[in-house]
């Protein structure tokens, strides 16, 4: 009876370690989607109100860095964040990540269409009030490269039409229920073939 209990104890603090690591690797992508589709609450959900980032070019409160990051960001007609290698050191209810990522982005200015960045995000992270959130985030870039785009101006038109593309909550990863418009489309136009 007694092995079952310990059985029982170890098995309940293995699931709240999994879920622990869940819940912030969840954080983890709610910042990088908020901050592709300028979605300030998802993004601002990730930070808890006393954060302080370290991004490089910008040391301050959360907000303030949000405020700056989104204003860096309006200055590309494209951006996408890509989260790789995550790994995290629970210590209670602190935890300590470091989130490989990979920065793509498509300035306005045409002389240097592309910037490709990579580092890692080096935080800090606490549970209050049963929310993982980040507390202190250091923004390590590694290295950059500015390619020339592979994407001609009549590439990017085309696939503007493909579907529903946008920095904001219009884009299609926002749709409930998702439809498949070109679909819909498709099927519009054979029926009134028949």
């Amino acid at each position: 009876m007694g092995e079952s209990l310990v059985n029982d104890a170890q098995m309940q603090a293995r699931l709240r370690e999994l879920a622990d690591r869940s819940e912030i690797l969840d954080c983890m992508h709610r910042y990088a989607r908020g901050m592709d589709r300028f979605d300030r609450e998802m993004v601002r959900s990730a930070y808890h109100e006393d954060a302080i980032d370290d991004h490089a070019m910008f040391v301050g409160l959360v907000d303030d860095f949000l405020d700056w990051a989104f204003t860096y960001h309006e200055g590309q007609t494209r951006h996408q964040h890509y989260l790789t290698n995550h790994t995290v050191e629970l210590d209670g209810d602190e935890a300590h990540c470091e989130t490989y990522y990979v920065f793509v982005g498509t300035d306005r200015d045409p002389d240097a269409p592309l910037r490709v960045v990579g580092g890692r995000y080096v935080d800090r992270l606490e549970r209050r009030a049963g929310k993982w959130a980040i507390a202190a985030r250091v923004c390590l870039v590694e290295w950059q490269t500015e390619p020339a785009s592979g994407l001609s101006p009549a590439a990017v038109d085309f696939l503007a039409g493909v579907g529903t593309v946008a920095r904001d909550r219009t884009d299609a990863s926002y749709d409930r229920p998702l439809v498949v418009q070109r679909a819909a489309a498709a099927q519009q136009q054979e029926d009134v073939k028949e």
